[in-house]
């Protein structure tokens, strides 16, 4: 079954230098052996204009639980971490999912 990763960033102290960072978090994330698709979206705020808990999402897709839990033991998928915790300000939560395709 396939697997994704997701990173739920929770709101950063600087949404400017996050954003300035993310496009580096991606391109890291293309990197990591096995990833099949890198997905981003950024979480609409409420609707009075106030931050929601998360920030951002980011979704790493993989054949299996299997090629999702080798790629995380990679040089690539430090590099990747490493970058995360330089941008996750506001914090960070790491998700493994099965992808049930309905």
């Amino acid at each position: 079954m396939p697997t994704k990763i997701t990173a739920v960033f929770e709101n950063p102290q600087d949404p400017t230098v996050f954003e300035a960072g993310h496009d580096d978090q991606v391109a890291l994330a293309k990197k990591i052996p096995g990833v099949q698709r890198v997905e981003s979206a950024k979480v609409w705020p409420k609707e009075d204009g106030s931050p929601t808990p998360a920030y951002r999402v980011l979704d790493l897709y993989f054949a299996d639980y299997d090629a999702a839990s080798r790629a995380v033991t990679t040089e690539e998928a430090g590099a990747f971490v490493g970058k995360l915790r330089e941008l996750a300000t506001g914090g960070v939560r790491l998700l493994f999912a099965d992808v049930e395709e309905v």
